[in-house]
């Protein structure tokens, strides 16, 4: 298993129901971890974020760009070398980190970020 983690971070329920959805699918030992903005100010989400992440590699999925978990994220490990923010967090990109962990933290974040935007379509 790969040494890189998932820290999947989202508004209300929303983390811990797609980590849900990834072991329904995978199985119960998925390695990532879920983290609620839910009854936390900003200084203590960015500090569980800043825990979960560290010491990386890590991967930390936001559920959208420009909410406040993206900017807890930013502010808490935009400097730190082996963490990587991928923001749009939905299931495909979850399940290509679970079987696809591969590789260095840069290249997995750039191919999370396709195969997420690949499952949006619009028919």
């Amino acid at each position: 298993m790969s040494a890189i983690k998932g820290v999947v971070v989202g508004h209300a329920g929303l983390a811990a129901a797609l980590i849900g959805a990834v072991e329904q699918i995978s199985g119960p030992a998925s390695g990532l971890v879920a983290i609620s903005n839910t009854d936390c100010d900003r200084g203590t989400l960015e500090e569980r974020i800043r825990a979960a992440a560290t010491p990386g590699p890590a991967i930390v999925f936001i559920d959208m760009p420009s909410g406040s978990c993206h900017f807890a994220a930013m502010r808490k490990i935009q400097s730190m070398e082996s963490v990587r923010i991928v923001t749009g967090v939905n299931l495909a990109m979850l399940l290509e980190f679970i079987f696809h962990r591969d590789g260095g933290v840069d290249e997995l974040a750039e191919r999370l970020a396709q195969v997420g935007a690949h499952a949006v379509t619009a028919r």
